[in-house]
């Protein structure tokens, strides 16, 4: 089982304290964050792209490629890249740098963004939301494969034997592909032989069982090589020694009451939070002895190589942050991993 971690770049006010960190001080703890993930043997660092104020990344690669510059063995990438308003060649381009940098260590989670902030942004329309990731995937997949590239497409120009330059260390830039869960997007992935990256913010943790059997059906029924499927988790949570309920509680209510608000979903309440935090629920809040229990519970429906945590909704205080990361690496990973060697 692989570990890890991602972030925003959350800068919201904290709901605690009001205080409000910089864009910059966000950065250096971003970077601090990546440094200890490495030092204490996480495999995966990512960085997810939005286009808001209370996050501080827009530009995922720039922040990996300094990450990069920073560690030594750790996995970087996207969390997601918001591929349906990005141009394909300038991500393969900035990705394939980015392997260039951390020698081979980078990765890409191509998504279609939970917001949609970047749409107009970028001059893409609301309406093309599935067209617009369709034909983006497939070219971003004909670009790591070919380093001459003949394509034409509805949502920019054609190539034509067009070199696409620099090229990856690995063989291949490994591609996940995210969603929240619908079979729709679960079956793309299957189809594309991508490891597929499911975003775990709410529910049972049993609820996504069903789409990972798909998955991974419908991928042997494609073609694809059983062994080399993939699936990851990525949830929301807080590891403490001490207090981990309490202390995440005003936060999470904080992130989850704006985004409720935002979509028209009912408003959270204690009720709905310890719900989440029970153990059967998708949040991973308590301690490290806790946490692997129902990571492995998880393991049980999902038999996921991969878990990814953002830790700090509503701008966690750093230091508990680390103490998160910390206990992911020196206790929750080798437990795990012992109970999964049984």
């Amino acid at each position: 089982m692989e570990l890890g971690i991602f972030s925003f770049g959350d800068i919201h006010p904290n709901p605690v304290t009001g205080e409000r960190t910089s864009v910059q001080q966000r950065m250096a703890d971003l970077l601090e964050r990546a440094r200890l993930a490495d030092e204490v043997g996480l495999h995966y660092f990512g960085i997810g792209e939005h286009h808001r104020p209370d996050y501080a990344v827009s530009a995922p690669a720039m922040v990996l490629a300094s990450a990069a510059a920073q560690t030594k063995h750790i996995r970087i990438g996207s969390a997601v890249t918001v591929l349906s308003t990005e141009d394909p060649v300038r991500v393969y381009q900035q990705f394939a740098t980015l392997d260039q940098l951390s020698g081979g260590r980078a990765e890409l989670t191509a998504g279609r963004g939970s917001f949609i902030e970047s749409y107009p942004l970028f001059g893409a329309r609301l309406q093309d939301y599935d067209e617009l990731y369709n034909e983006k995937i497939q070219l971003l997949l004909e670009l790591d494969r070919h380093e001459y590239v003949t394509w034409s497409g509805k949502f920019r120009p054609a190539l034509e034997n067009a070199r696409i330059l620099p090229r990856t260390v690995q063989e291949n830039l490994d591609i996940w592909i995210a969603t929240g869960g619908t079979p729709e997007s679960t079956a793309r992935a299957a189809v594309l032989g991508k490891p597929v990256m499911y975003a775990m913010l709410g529910g049972a943790i049993n609820s996504f069982s069903q789409h990972q059997q798909l998955y991974r059906r419908t991928a042997v029924e494609q073609g694809h090589d059983a062994d080399h499927l993939k699936v990851g988790v990525s949830s929301v949570g807080l590891i403490l020694r001490h207090d981990a309920h309490e202390t995440y509680y005003p936060y999470w209510m904080d992130s989850m009451s704006r985004i409720s608000a935002e979509r028209g979903f009912p408003a959270p309440d204690r009720q709905s939070y310890d719900m989440q935090a029970s153990d059967r629920g998708a949040l991973f809040v308590g301690n490290a002895e806790q946490i692997t229990e129902k990571i492995l519970r998880l393991h049980e429906f999902m038999g996921h190589d991969r878990q990814i945590f953002q830790l700090d909704f509503s701008s966690i205080p750093q230091q508990q942050v680390l103490e998160s990361i910390e206990l992911l690496g020196t206790e929750i990973l080798p437990a795990v991993n012992k109970e999964l060697g049984r």
